[in-house]
């Protein structure tokens, strides 16, 4: 499985303060550890959005989204509830 970032990714990590980039980045090791193993770790909230869209959890506010496919996946957002759902509407 191969794992990269968008550039909106990548601005929105660098973007946010320390404590909350932190839990960013747990929570993508998490789900790295999930699709190499199978094993779905406590707390992760994996969730479906459709079009090979998903969510995780990264904190009480934070969520990330990446599209899956096979062989690759492709962190594109870090964000809010809110955000996420802004960026949704325009794809």
């Amino acid at each position: 499985m191969r794992y990269f970032s968008a550039s909106a990714f990548d601005r929105g990590l660098a973007s946010l303060p320390d404590a909350r980039k932190k839990q960013v980045k747990k929570a993508i090791r998490l789900a790295i550890a999930f699709f190499e193993t199978g094993d779905l770790p406590h707390g992760l909230g994996l969730t479906p959005l459709g079009k090979g869209i998903w969510e995780i959890r990264a904190g009480l506010n934070e969520r990330v989204l990446f599209r899956k496919n096979e062989g690759a996946v492709e962190f594109l957002l870090t964000g809010s509830h809110d955000e996420i759902r802004r960026f949704l509407k325009n794809l």
